[in-house]
This record gives C-alpha cells, sequence and structure tokens, in this order.
C-alpha cells in the first residue's frame, strides 16, 4: 500500500509538469493547387520533417517547422495554351504537361489550442486532447527547373493533439500554404509557359501557386518550466 501511494505520488508530481519547448517530427501528404491541378487531395505526393514549439502556456505556442514534400501536376482536362500571346482565338496551341517536383518549407506558425492542453493540473481543467488553430509565415524553396523559385509563404490550418505520456504528445495536423509564387509548377525549361500560361501577371497572392500538407506528428517535451518551492 506504502509503495503504491509513493508511485501514485511521483506520478502526479510528473503529470503536473508543464514545460517550455517540443521537438519531434511528422511524416504525411501533400498536393499542389495551380494552374494544372485545381482539385483538392489530388496527385498526393509524400512529405515529412521536424517540428519545434515553443509552448507560453496550456493554450498558446509558438511552432517552427522544416519540410520537404513532392508535388506534382497535370494539364490533362485543363487548355494550357503553348503561347498565350498567339493572337488566335483559341489562345494558341493546347500542350499536354506534367510536373513532378520537390519543395523546401521553412516557416513558424502561432498555434492556439481551444481547451488548455496538458495533463494534470484537473482544477485548471486541463485536457489531454485538444483540438487546434494555426496561422504564421515562412519560406518556400523549389530549387531547378525553368527557375528557381523562392517564396513567402502563408500557412492557415487545423489540428489536434494528444498527450500520450507527460512528455511524449502524437498528433494530426492540416495546413493550407499560399505562396506568392507562380513557378513552382514549372519544373524545366520546356514548361515555361506554366509561369503566367494565360499572358496575365498577377500581384500578391492572387492566382499563384499554393500547396498543402497533412501530417502526422510525435514530439517530446523539454526543459520543465521553474517552479518555486513552496516551503521556501
Amino acid at each position: 500500500m506504502l509503495v503504491s501511494l509513493l508511485l501514485g505520488l511521483l506520478t502526479s508530481r510528473a503529470e503536473d509538469l508543464e514545460y517550455e519547448l517540443e521537438l519531434g517530427g511528422g511524416l504525411g501528404t501533400g498536393f499542389y493547387l495551380g494552374d494544372v491541378n485545381s482539385t483538392p487531395f489530388a496527385h498526393l505526393g509524400g512529405m515529412g520533417g521536424v517540428v519545434a514549439r515553443r509552448i507560453f502556456n496550456p493554450r498558446m505556442a509558438i511552432k517552427g517547422n522544416l519540410a520537404v514534400a513532392h508535388l506534382s501536376g497535370s494539364s490533362d482536362g485543363y487548355f494550357i495554351p503553348s503561347d498565350p500571346n498567339s493572337g488566335t482565338a483559341a489562345g494558341g496551341e493546347a500542350v499536354n504537361v506534367k510536373f513532378k517536383r520537390n519543395v523546401i518549407d521553412l516557416g513558424a506558425q502561432f498555434e492556439m489550442n481551444f481547451w488548455g492542453y496538458g495533463l494534470g493540473n484537473s482544477y485548471k481543467n486541463h485536457s489531454r486532447i485538444t483540438p487546434y488553430a494555426l496561422a504564421g509565415m515562412g519560406f518556400t524553396l523549389a530549387p531547378g527547373g525553368a527557375e528557381t523559385a523562392f517564396a513567402l509563404n502563408l500557412p492557415v490550418g487545423v489540428g489536434v493533439k494528444y498527450k500520450v505520456r507527460p512528455r511524449l504528445n502524437i498528433g494530426l495536423e492540416w495546413t493550407m500554404r499560399f505562396t506568392t509564387s507562380d513557378a513552382l509548377d514549372a519544373e524545366s525549361k520546356e514548361m515555361s509557359q506554366l509561369i503566367h500560361p494565360y499572358g496575365i501577371k498577377s500581384v500578391g497572392l492572387k492566382n499563384k501557386d499554393c500547396y498543402s500538407f497533412t501530417m502526422v506528428f510525435v514530439t517530446y517535451d523539454l526543459c520543465p518550466k521553474y517552479r518555486k518551492c513552496n516551503n521556501d
């Protein structure tokens, strides 16, 4: 009975601790939306990366990510003119193009948990599972191709996280990443017509390429927060 009581006290103390950092990684799928794909979750490719969170309190955190994803698309079912400035009524001869390209994503997002996230501290109504929303800013690099695409991206999304153990977390996250580039799908110089394919130049995020990640992640809590001893 004494051993059970001691184990219970130790478990309770571990659960009551709060941590400042999370570090881990994730794997999942990604898809591209642009001139040669307008259907969400079509042409899925693999993605993976590392994630780190700076935890401010049970409801708020800043997450950083470095991810690599494989994007693809096809002009099947889309009219892509070979020369949008040909002056013909049809806008030029149609071309059939496909692309496959890797992109590197580096960014940070602010996360807001719907419920206070954590174990223990039942008097604070903490929950071991919570949905959350996120928004932030990052950079996208797609090397090579008709031109190396380097662009700002604005990620928004939702997710859910679950605390398996006092320091172990798993979760599922979906994000859309809106970029300032229209060249993510220009895999080669022969496909440069996918940069402004209809001869209309865009400004800001209008008519630009974007992509999405669906990721399962695992993280581990680091750096317990300092707590002043009540006996001092």
